[in-house]
């Protein structure tokens, strides 16, 4: 009890210092930050498109504090022009804190140009509500899935960066190897060294490499018919390795899923009743399998075509036609997903077998 007194009182500790921080970090930032003391609205005007969309655009007059740098202190007149849309631009108020750039022509008013907005106390409030809620509910297991979190995030940005300064190496061999590894540090760190996790490390290779392999035989067999890389159109890279590699690792969350979700289930059947038939496990498997197939797949057919959703009503706005507009935007997300779909769905067998497989190599080492 009194360690964790200590560990949550640590943790508290470190949210507020990490806040205030973030509160205070100016002079860790090259670029020049300004924190806006007061606005003004200067102009509206009403603007209709050829397709009859109306929109509604506005001048603002900041005024704002810079809070680093050499003009440190001083104030400084910025103008930012936003929409009511908001796709590119925003409103800002009086407390928001924006990356500038400072005007070199010498006058009375200093003056510059708005170029972002400072953003990161936001994003450790959010990171630490995670953080907190990931403990609250899962306790020692939660903090081993932040852990995992973590060092998965460095290996995929540090595989990323050797496929980037490292010729002759395949970005597909980079995200498998990746891949192999998110699973077993994922797996491992968080249910431990045991013949359930290595189960479920089996079965979400295998599901995941299956479903990979009949996702490029598809395309080779159709010559990628139907699939629109327009999206990539600014890669130096083949967009079709791209596309597979992203197959892999967005299918890898759902399979694992599916993969431990499995052999916690068979190997709970089996802690419940050491007597059990394989037959009945085998059974209560398969209806554990049916049971979470759909609500699998539906998760990731969501998660995938939700990204598009902005682009279809932007599409659809400017009267394009249906039949366009679905292949332009969802093409490669439905693929994703149909893909995924069909790396849970083989998960579902290759995790039972290979759990009974795993048990009657536990019954068999008893005996």
């Amino acid at each position: 009890m009194s360690r964790q007194i200590i560990f949550y009182t640590l943790l508290v500790f470190f949210f507020i210092v990490s806040m205030f921080f973030v509160h205070n970090n100016y002079s860790f930032y090259d670029q020049p930050i300004a924190k806006i003391t007061k606005t003004h609205l200067v102009e509206t005007t009403e603007t209709v498109d050829p397709h009859e969309n109306v929109d509604k655009l506005f001048t603002q007059h900041i005024e704002a504090v810079i809070k680093n740098g050499e003009h440190r202190g001083e104030t400084i007149s910025l103008t930012n022009e936003y929409s009511s849309s908001g796709a590119y631009d925003q409103k800002f108020e009086a407390g928001n804190e924006l990356f500038i750039s400072i005007d070199t022509e010498e006058s009375s008013t200093l003056t510059g140009t708005i170029k972002d907005v400072k953003r990161d106390k936001y994003v450790v409030f959010i990171a630490w509500i995670f953080i907190f809620t990931l403990l609250i509910v899962g306790k020692k297991q939660g903090l081993f899935s932040i852990i995992s979190l973590a060092v998965n995030a460095v290996l995929l940005s540090y595989a990323l960066d050797v496929y980037m300064n490292t010729s002759g190496v395949s970005l597909l061999v980079v995200c498998g190897i990746s891949a192999i590894l998110f699973t077993i540090i994922s797996l491992l760190l968080v249910n431990g060294f045991n013949g359930k996790t290595y189960a479920a490390v089996i079965s979400t290779i295998l599901g995941t490499f299956i479903s990979l392999l009949i996702a490029i035989i598809v395309m080779w067999v159709t010559a990628e018919e139907g699939l629109r890389y327009e999206e990539m159109q600014f890669l130096t890279r083949p967009p079709q390795t791209v596309f597979i590699a992203g197959v892999l690792i967005g299918s890898l969350g759902a399979v694992m899923d599916v993969a431990i979700t499995m052999s916690s289930s068979v190997y709970g059947l089996y802690e419940e009743n050491h007597n059990i038939s394989i037959k009945a496990l085998k059974k209560s498997g398969m209806d554990i399998g049916k049971d979470i197939m759909g609500t699998m797949t539906n998760i990731l057919f969501f998660a995938y075509v939700s990204g598009a959703i902005t682009m279809l009503i932007l599409y659809f706005k400017n009267s394009s036609p249906l039949t366009y507009t679905l292949s332009i935007n969802l093409s490669l997300e439905l693929a994703r997903a149909l893909a995924g779909g069909i790396g849970i769905v083989l998960t579902i067998p290759i995790g039972l077998y290979t759990s009974i497989l795993f048990i009657n190599l536990r019954k068999r080492t008893k005996s």
